[in-house]
């Protein structure tokens, strides 16, 4: 006999447990049990008062940020359509199904407010549990960085008025005169000074003439391939055993990734407790000064050589490489190919560099003067005041074991960003400004690290307890026996 449901037979039902409509091994239900929030009360408590309306729970503000990048929700107020048709996201936020969902404006209201550091603590949070979990090796760290498109249109961009454009050069122009002052004081005063710092690069030609008036913070940065736009620069740190992201920096696109190398190490090492040994990245990354700065450190290089990877051009091309000049330590000093001896004259104050030279007049009427040198004045050699330590990194950056892991990081790197574009909206900004994109950031990455520890968690065969049950059980046995008094006979103790 065939059936006809009824459609008006449970139209209203009052008995509804949401918690039964959740399956066991839903993704929320996991993050639900993996995930505490419950700190986010504590760090965000001083920016609420103790009068007036209460607000919405910032642990359900947090879940409902999750919730955006989890499942790439195309923005806040269709998030806020979706929750009361989702029974799961009901469940998750602790609503039912008769309360009101809030404003979409209660998250931007909310990241104005907050701010980006306790998206920071739920970032180091969720990888100290991949640490926990064995998830983290630490010792052997991955560095790449990736451009993401601001939130505006290239239509927003104009030409800076003449005033602006002056007031931005001046600006530009004292704090450049002011890192070279510093600099030259400390290279005067202390010989063992640090070139690794990062030194913030000016400002390109077209930035400084155009800017967008809809989020000015976004620079234009010309990818290969692609037209030039606004952009952010994503700057992150995966580790070597399961791919875990350790630390995450933003930046306006317009920065130069070599100069945030060692801030990602010191992040990578407060976020794990756990000190980097050896550091894997591609040419980019490969400076003089990430190289001296990595050995100071005691610090293994894997990254290729950024000198190594754009052969002599333009005025090196067809003359003598520098590999032809033979270093004497005994009289800190340079044979050239015709024999003719070398001498330093002066120190760089920024390259931290020697430079050598014949003496006046002898290149110029020198025989290999055509194939040495193009320069009216003579070929000059440059020698890095810690060459010693940057031929050694040299050294650790052409070896075997470096080429594996950078083809390593590759598919590591690679991996992590795509599916950070692919499931979470990651290419696109969807707030407008450096801090609003820094908070994007760190919850893309803090989901990814979940969905690891999350997998991670389900992967554990059941037979892998099947040890410590029966060594808890020895240990249970024992204790009783122990704690028994006047035990009758002899305890005898089976093998475990």
């Amino acid at each position: 006999m065939m059936g006809e449901r009824d459609p008006q037979k449970q139209l209203w039902c009052y008995q509804v447990n949401l918690d039964k409509r959740v399956r066991s091994d839903h993704l929320l239900r996991r993050i639900n049990e993996t995930l505490e929030l419950d700190f986010v009360r504590r760090e965000v408590a001083q920016f609420y008062g103790t009068k007036g309306n209460v607000s919405e729970d910032p642990v359900v503000i947090m879940k409902m940020m999750l919730l955006l990048f989890l499942d790439n929700v195309r923005s806040e107020r269709e998030l806020m359509r979706i929750i009361p048709e989702r029974l799961d996201y009901l469940w998750f936020l602790g609503y039912g199904l008769d309360d009101t969902v809030p404003n979409h404006s209660v998250l931007s209201k909310a990241r104005k407010r907050w701010g980006q550091e306790v998206f920071v603590a739920l970032f180091c949070r969720v990888v100290a549990q991949c640490v926990r979990a064995g998830l983290v090796e630490g010792t052997k760290i991955h560095a790449d960085s990736s451009l993401v498109d601001a939130n505006t249109s290239l239509n927003s961009v104009r030409e800076l008025d003449a005033a602006t454009l002056n007031q931005i050069r001046q600006a530009c122009r004292e704090q450049t005169e002011k890192l070279d002052e510093a600099d030259t004081k400390k290279n005067e005063a202390d010989d063992d000074q640090d070139p690794g710092m990062p030194r913030p690069g000016p400002r390109t030609k077209i930035n400084q003439k155009y800017q967008s008036n809809t989020d000015p913070e976004a620079t234009l940065v010309r990818q290969h391939g692609f037209k030039t736009r606004p952009r952010y620069k994503n700057h992150r740190v995966v580790d070597d055993a399961h791919g875990v992201i350790t630390a995450v920096h933003t930046t306006t696109g317009r920065i130069n990734e070599s100069h945030e190398l060692m801030e990602l190490v010191d992040q990578h090492q407060a976020n794990t407790a756990i000190a980097a040994q050896t550091i894997v990245a591609d040419c980019k990354y490969g400076t003089i000064e990430n190289y001296v700065a990595c050995q100071k450190r005691k610090l293994r290089t894997h990254m290729a050589d950024l000198l190594g990877s754009s052969p002599g051009s333009g005025r090196r091309d067809g003359i003598y490489p520098e590999s032809m000049f033979r270093y004497q330590p005994e009289s800190d000093s340079f044979v050239c190919p015709d024999g003719q001896v070398m001498k330093p004259r002066r120190l760089h104050s920024v390259r931290l560099s020697w430079e050598y030279v014949t003496k006046r007049g002898v290149c110029l009427s020198c025989r290999l003067r055509e194939f040495c040198t193009r320069s009216k004045t003579g070929r000059s050699i440059k020698r890095h005041r810690d060459q010693n330590l940057l031929d050694r990194a040299r050294r650790q950056a052409n070896t075997k074991r470096a080429r594996l892991d950078r083809k390593r990081r590759q598919h590591l790197m690679e991996r992590s960003f795509a599916d950070a574009a692919n499931r979470h909206g990651f290419k696109r900004a969807r707030w407008r400004g450096l801090v609003k994109q820094s908070i994007q950031d760190l919850l893309i990455a803090t989901i990814q690290n979940l969905r690891k520890l999350i997998g991670a968690i389900q992967d554990i065969p059941q037979s892998a307890w099947k040890p410590l049950i029966r060594t808890l059980s020895w240990l249970c046995v024992l204790l009783s026996a122990l704690l028994t008094p006047d035990p009758p006979g002899q305890l005898v103790l089976a093998p475990i």
